[in-house]
């Protein structure tokens, strides 16, 4: 199934950017006028919202007004009313984008406008497809603007300072890591280890070996943790294609989770993550002599995990080790139905003429032969992969079932039995013309 966890509607867009926007205070503890101080910190930033043709302000009674409904009544409660900018398209496209802040990282002296004309004589931009303005703001919004950057290199960059999530479950991690590649029928394979780490234990609450980083991959990942170890507070990634887009924001929106992205081009803001990685490749992935699957991969990480990384004391922790911090966390689990609900996926699938529907590249069938040839919404639940998806239609859920061809030939065809009584419909073709020769005989 090629489609992805996505908001439903604009309305839920728009109430997942605002989750985003104040999740970083969602789950904190504040003395008195602390919070009305973050609320300014917010308030003097530009950000764009759905469909927004640029970025604005939003001001600190907006930000507090949306802080509380979220508190109180989850992403629901800020869904707004009907609006009437669908359709305004982006001024730049995600390549595009990423190009335009690579190159700005790269050369920070350079211009908008020398940046702009560069890319148009190269052919990697098309003439008069973005403004300089523009351009201005995107590094802007990403401080690469000349006086940021400015300011960093005389101040020799920005006063860090350590921080800590309160209490285990509070914060989470999640990032990809790339290992030793596979060696699969003589053919090289690529690794990628997927892992999820709590802020305030270091506790490494999912971890798995795949080929692949897509999001789907960290979704999955992201759906046995919370079984597992319950909701966390807050979700904090990076600014990778695997974290920044809808299915993630969707899923911890609809599940009341605050999801937060570092600053771009800032790694130093993932230490914790990344010194993870570091204790992981030191301790396990530099010693590996070509894997030869990835059950076996798994199997090492999980064995390492148990029998070494958990039981011994970090740093961090003050010689505690992220077992025994993790021990003083008691998860609430999610009730099954909902999660089911928060990870549900939907697409838009033509029935074929026969009945049958393609989804996930295998072929189902229902016996709702009414539908054939007509567009449906097909759902799957992301958190149960191998369960049969279904179509939604007219308020009714209709099961699928995989085609069985064979099956299916020894049914035959049902004989045709016309409606008696007053249910019955008068149609007979040799009749009709029959008694109208027939009229027209006795016609003088």
């Amino acid at each position: 199934m090629t489609e992805v966890l996505r908001p439903r509607d604009h309305a839920e867009e728009v109430a997942l950017f605002r989750a985003q926007l104040i999740g970083s205070l969602v789950n904190r503890s504040f003395a008195h006028g602390e919070l009305r101080a973050e609320l300014r910190k917010l308030a003097k930033g530009r950000y764009r919202a759905p469909n927004a043709p640029v970025a604005k302000k939003f001001g600190e009674s907006t930000l507090e007004r949306w802080y509380y409904r979220f508190k109180l009544g989850g992403l629901e409660a800020l869904r707004p009313g009907a609006r009437n900018d669908r359709g305004h398209g982006r001024a730049l496209t995600d390549e595009a984008r990423a190009l335009l802040l690579d190159i700005r990282q790269e050369h920070p002296t350079a211009s908008a406008e020398l940046i702009l004309r560069t890319l148009v004589t190269d052919g990697r931009l098309a003439a008069d497809a973005v403004s300089p303005a523009t351009v201005r703001r995107l590094f802007a919004e990403n401080g690469l603007d000349r006086r940021t950057l400015s300011q960093n290199a005389a101040d020799g960059g920005r006063v860090r300072r350590r921080w800590q999530a309160e209490h285990p479950g509070q914060l989470w991690h999640a990032d990809v890591c790339h290992g030793p590649a596979l060696r699969v029928d003589g053919k090289a394979v690529p690794l990628r280890i997927h892992a999820i780490l709590d802020d305030a234990s270091r506790y490494v609450v999912a971890i798995r070996a795949c080929q692949t980083e897509r999001e789907a991959d960290m979704l999955a990942l992201y759906a046995d943790a919370v079984r597992s170890c319950g909701l966390p507070g807050t979700l904090y990634l990076d600014n990778g294609s695997t974290y920044s887009g809808e299915a993630l924001a969707t899923a911890c929106g609809r599940l009341g989770v605050a999801l937060v992205h570092a600053r771009p081009y800032d790694p130093q803001a993932r230490g914790k993550m990344e010194r993870f990685w570091r204790t992981l490749r030191m301790g396990l992935l530099d010693h590996l002599r070509e894997p030869r699957s990835l059950h076996e991969v798994q199997v090492f990480l999980l064995a390492w995990l148990e029998r070494g990384y958990h039981r011994r004391p970090h740093g961090g922790l003050l010689g505690k080790t992220p077992a025994e911090i993790w021990a003083t966390h008691t998860p609430v689990l999610p009730e099954h139905e909902r999660l089911v609900l928060a990870l549900t996926a939907r697409g838009r699938r033509r029935v074929r003429k026969d009945g049958t529907i393609a989804v996930g590249g295998l072929d189902w069938e229902s016996d709702a032969g009414f539908l054939a040839g007509r567009l449906v919404t097909i759902a799957r639940s992301l958190c149960e992969p191998t369960a049969a998806p279904w179509i939604e239609h007219e308020e009714r859920r209709i099961p699928l079932r995989l085609v069985d061809p064979v099956a299916n030939g020894k049914k035959g065809r049902e004989p045709f039995q016309p409606k008696p009584g007053i249910d019955a419909v008068a149609f007979d073709p040799a009749r009709v013309q029959l008694d109208a020769w027939l009229d027209r005989r006795d016609e003088p």
